[in-house]
C-alpha cells in the first residue's frame, strides 16, 4: 500500500475539497492524534489507488470527532487501457482457458493477435476501465475504512450489538459529515451508509453549550461554524489556548506554572472547549515531597501545579474545564479541589506510613542479617521484608533479594573503577530497591527511586547514597541525564550489568523489535555512563563474548546517531577485534601476559569472586586481556580518527597503508605471512629506510596509546607513508630468492600491523 501522503500531486486551482467529519461519544486522549493520523492514511491510500491525485490532506481531532480536510482533490480518475498478453495462438485449449478466466474475457474472438518475430502470434487482451467520479470512489471506500479502523480498543453498541458482524468502534458513533465540491460551487453530500448512520451534511458543536444540528458545506464555514458552537478544532490551538491562560493565571496569583508537555497534550484531547481555572488545597499537604504531590494531582485530576518564586511548591492547582459556568467556574474548582485534597490525604498517609516502624519487622531479622541492615531505619526494614517475602524478580534469575545481593557485590568491586567509596556503594546498592515495598512506590510506581531517596534522606544515609539510591536507574531513555555522583554511578553499572548478564544467562536475549526487559536501554545505560563520565572499564572481566558483541553492535549504533561516520567506526571497530601488536607478534611490543596499556596506565580492572547472576559462569579473571572491550577506548578512537583523516597526514596514512594492504593481501592468500625480519637479508637503500621507519614510529605509536593520546599515535605512524611508497615503487616484492622475499613481505605485515595498532584501514572509504 502506498504512503499516500507522500505521493499526492500539485493540482490546479479550484480543484474539489472534501470535508470528513466522524463524531462520536468521547475518545480517549492517547487514541487522538493516532487515530486522526490512522484516518488520514487510510482514505489518502484509497485515492491514490484508484487514481486520483490530491494537493493536501490534513487531519483534525477533538474528543468527540476525528477530521479530514483534503484539498484539491481530482473529481474524477482518468481511464485505465490495460493489456494481458495470454498465450500462443497454436497453444493447448487448457491454456487459452486459463487465460479466459484471467482476463475475464467470454470467447477466445474477443482477444486480440498480435505477432513476435521470435516467438509468433500470441494473444491479448485489452480492457478498458473508464474514469470514477471522486465521489463514488469515496462512498466505496469509507465503510471499509470504518468498519476495519485500527482502533487499540473497541466496542460495539445497542440492539445491533447482538448482531455477529455488527460495527465496532472506540466509542458509539453518532454521525458522519461528508461534502465534497470546488470552491466555486455548492457541495454535494457523498452518499454512504454503515450500520445505519448515513452520510450528511449535518454535525453539532458543544454538547452544553451548542447542542442544536449545524449545517455544513465545506472545511472553512465548518471550522468557523464549529467555533460559534464552541468547539475549538485545532488541537494545537487547544494547547497554545490553555498554556498560555494557565500561564496568566498562575502569575496572577504570583505563581509560577510548572509546565508538562505530556499532560499539556493529554489534557487538550479531554476538552473542546478549553477554560482555564484556578483551585486550591489546604497548607498541611506541602509536607508531601513536592514530586508526590504533583504526580498525585496529574494522575487523578489531570492537573497543573504551581510554585512560589522561592522554588517551592505552592498549594494553588490549575485545572481545565470544559464549559463556561455560570458562576465563573467556581464550583468547578471547588469540586476539583475536594477531590484533590482527598488524593492528597492519601499521599500523605502512604508518606507518613513509609517513616514508621513495619509492625512485623521482628519476623525480618534473617533477612536484616544478611544484608547488614540497621533494622531501626524504616527503609532498612522495607529492605528486609523485600528479601524476607521472597519477592520474584525473574523465575530463572531468582528473587529480588538475590538479586539486589548481586548487584551490591558488583557495585563494590566496581566502586573503585569510577572512584567511588566502596562501602558507600555496597550500602547504596543493598537499600536502592527497598522503596519497592514502600506504600509510596506501590500507589505510585513512578516514584521508585525518588522516594527511596527521600525516605533515606530523613534516616541520615550519607548524601552518595541517597543519590545513588535515585540516580541508579538513569538514564531511563536518550533525552535522561546520566548518574553524576560516584557512587549513583557505580550502583547504575551493577544494576545494568547485573541484568544483561543475568538474562543472557538463561537465554533471553532481544530479538528483532522485541525486547520485553528493556535490555537495549540498559546496555545502552552502560556505553553512555562509560562514554560521558570517562569510564575506562574493561567489560570483559564481566561478560562473556557474546554479550561483548550485543555491547559493540549498541555501541555502533549510538556513534552514528552522535554523527561518527560508518567507516571509521567498522574501522576501528575491525581492529580492536583482530587485536593487532598484541602479544609476541611484535619484538618491540609487551611480552605475552604482560597488561595492555589501557589497563597498565588506567584504574583497576573489574574483578569478582563469583558469579554476578544464577547459572552464568561469566565472570573473568582481572588479568586476561581484550582489547575491544574498553567502550571509552573505542569510542575515543574513532572521535580522534575522524579528525585526524580530515588533516594530510591522515590522507597520506590512509593511502600508504591501503597501498602496502593491496599487495600484501594478494600474497597472503597463497600463504601466512610472517612479521619477523631478517635485518641481515636488507640491503636495497629503500629496504633499510622502511625498516628504519617501523622501528621509530612504533615505540612513539606505542606509548602515545598507552597514554589515549591516539593523534599522536597517527602522526607518528603516518612517518610510514614516504617509506612505503619509494618500497613498493622501487622493490620487486616477488625476489626470486624466497628469504628475500618472505624477508620484504615481513616488512609490509609490520606496517599492517602497526597501522592496525589504531584501525583496519581497509575498511575507510577514499
Amino acid at each position: 500500500m502506498l504512503d499516500a501522503a507522500k505521493h499526492h500531486l500539485p493540482v490546479a486551482a479550484h480543484m474539489p475539497d472534501l470535508l470528513l467529519e466522524l463524531r462520536s461519544e468521547e475518545i480517549p486522549a492517547r487514541m487522538q492524534r493516532k487515530a486522526a493520523g490512522d484516518l488520514r492514511q487510510s482514505l489518502t491510500n484509497a485515492l491514490v489507488d484508484a487514481g486520483l491525485t490530491y494537493e493536501a490532506a490534513t487531519a483534525h481531532w477533538t474528543p468527540r470527532r476525528l477530521v479530514l480536510d483534503v484539498r484539491g482533490l481530482e473529481a474524477r480518475s482518468k481511464p485505465v487501457r490495460e493489456e494481458i498478453k495470454g498465450p500462443s495462438v497454436t497453444a493447448p485449449a487448457q491454456a487459452i482457458e486459463g487465460f479466459l478466466r484471467k482476463a475475464g474475457l467470454a470467447k477466445i474472438s474477443e482477444a486480440t493477435i498480435q505477432s513476435d518475430p521470435k516467438k509468433g502470434d500470441f494473444y491479448v487482451a485489452v480492457t478498458e476501465k473508464p474514469g470514477r467520479a471522486a465521489e463514488d470512489i469515496i462512498a466505496a471506500a469509507m465503510p471499509e475504512i470504518i468498519r476495519n479502523f485500527p482502533w487499540p480498543k473497541s466496542m460495539r453498541w445497542g440492539a445491533a450489538s447482538r448482531e455477529p458482524g455488527s460495527l465496532r468502534w472506540v466509542r458509539p458513533l453518532q454521525s458522519i459529515v461528508c461534502t465534497f465540491g470546488p470552491e466555486t460551487e455548492e457541495p454535494v453530500v457523498v452518499d454512504f451508509e454503515i450500520a445505519g448512520i448515513k452520510s450528511g451534511n449535518i454535525t453539532y458543536g458543544h454538547r452544553f453549550h451548542a447542542p442544536d444540528a449545524i449545517i455544513v458545506r465545506r472545511f472553512d464555514d465548518y471550522v468557523a461554524k464549529l467555533e460559534k458552537a464552541y468547539v475549538v478544532l485545532d488541537a494545537d490551538r487547544r494547547k497554545s489556548i490553555i498554556l498560555e491562560d494557565a500561564r496568566n493565571i498562575a502569575f496572577a496569583s504570583g505563581l509560577e506554572l510548572i509546565e508538562d508537555e505530556a499532560l499539556l497534550e493529554e489534557v487538550s484531547g479531554l476538552v473542546e472547549w478549553p477554560v482555564v481555572l484556578m483551585g486550591e488545597f489546604e497548607q498541611a499537604f506541602l509536607a508531601i515531597p513536592d514530586e508526590m504531590t504533583r504526580l498525585t494531582i496529574k494522575t487523578n485530576q489531570k492537573c497543573f501545579v504551581t510554585r512560589q518564586a522561592d522554588g517551592r511548591l505552592s498549594n494553588k492547582f490549575i485545572l481545565i474545564a470544559n464549559l463556561e459556568a455560570s458562576d465563573g467556574g467556581t464550583e468547578i474548582a471547588y469540586g476539583n479541589g475536594k477531590v484533590v485534597r482527598a488524593r492528597l490525604s492519601d499521599a500523605l498517609y502512604f508518606y507518613n506510613t513509609d517513616q514508621a516502624a513495619l509492625p512485623d519487622v521482628a519476623s525480618f531479622k534473617a533477612s536484616g542479617d544478611k544484608f547488614s541492615l540497621d533494622m531501626a531505619k524504616p527503609l532498612d526494614q522495607r529492605m528486609a521484608r523485600l528479601d524476607a517475602l521472597n519477592v520474584t524478580f525473574h523465575v530463572k534469575l531468582g528473587s529480588q533479594g538475590e538479586r539486589v545481593l548481586r548487584i551490591a557485590k558488583l557495585a563494590r568491586e566496581l566502586a573503585p573503577v569510577v572512584g567511588a567509596d566502596a562501602d558507600l556503594a555496597y550500602r547504596a546498592a543493598i537499600l536502592a530497591k527497598a522503596d519497592l515495598q514502600t506504600e509510596a512506590v506501590g500507589e505510585f510506581p513512578e516514584l521508585q527511586g525518588l522516594m527511596g531517596r527521600k525516605y533515606a534522606e530523613l534516616q541520615g544515609e550519607h548524601a552518595s547514597v541517597c543519590a545513588a539510591i535515585e540516580e541508579h536507574y538513569k538514564p531511563q531513555g536518550p533525552s535522561d541525564s546520566v548518574p553524576k555522583d560516584a557512587v549513583a554511578i557505580a550502583v547504575a553499572l551493577a544494576d545494568k550489568l547485573d541484568t544483561l548478564v543475568g538474562f543472557w544467562a538463561i537465554d533471553e536475549k532481544p530479538t528483532g523489535s522485541k525486547d520485553p526487559f528493556a535490555l537495549r536501554r540498559a546496555a545502552l545505560g552502560v556505553i553512555r555512563i562509560v562514554l560521558e563520565r570517562g569510564i575506562q572499564l574493561e567489560l570483559a572481566t564481566v561478560v562473556n563474548a557474546d554479550l561483548l558483541s550485543f555491547f559493540h553492535d549498541r555501541l555502533k549504533v549510538y556513534l552514528r546517531e552522535q554523527g561518527a561516520r560508518h567507516d571509521v567506526i567498522d574501522a576501528v571497530m575491525s581492529a580492536s577485534s583482530t587485536s593487532p601488536l598484541r602479544g609476541e607478534d611484535v619484538g618491540a611490543s609487551r611480552q605475552k601476559g604482560e597488561p595492555s596499556s589501557t589497563q597498565a596506565q588506567n584504574s583497576p580492572s573489574v574483578t569478582a569472586s563469583g558469579d554476578i547472576s544464577p547459572q552464568s559462569g561469566e565472570i573473568k579473571n582481572a588479568g586476561e586481556t581484550h582489547p575491544n572491550d574498553n567502550l571509552l577506548d573505542i569510542a575515543r578512537r574513532v572521535e580522534q580518527l575522524t579528525v585526524f583523516l580530515d588533516s594530510d597526514d591522515g590522507k597520506n596514512l590512509v593511502a600508504g597503508t591501503k597501498r602496502a594492504a593491496n599487495f600484501l593481501n594478494t600474497e597472503e592468500k597463497k600463504g601466512l605471512v610472517s612479521a619477523d625480519i631478517n635485518a641481515a637479508l636488507l640491503t636495497l637503500p629503500e629496504e633499510l629506510a622502511l625498516n628504519e621507519a617501523i622501528i621509530s614510529a612504533e615505540p612513539k605509536a606505542q606509548a602515545a596509546l598507552a597514554i589515549g593520546d591516539y593523534s599522536a599515535a597517527m602522526a607518528a605512524l603516518a612517518a610510514l607513508r614516504a617509506p612505503v611508497d619509494a618500497f613498493l615503487t622501487g622493490v620487486l616484492v616477488n625476489d626470486g630468492d624466497e628469504a628475500i622475499r618472505a624477508n620484504r613481505l615481513a616488512l609490509l605485515k609490520r606496517v599492517a600491523m602497526a597501522t592496525g595498532m589504531i584501525a583496519d584501514f581497509s575498511k575507510i572509504a577514499g
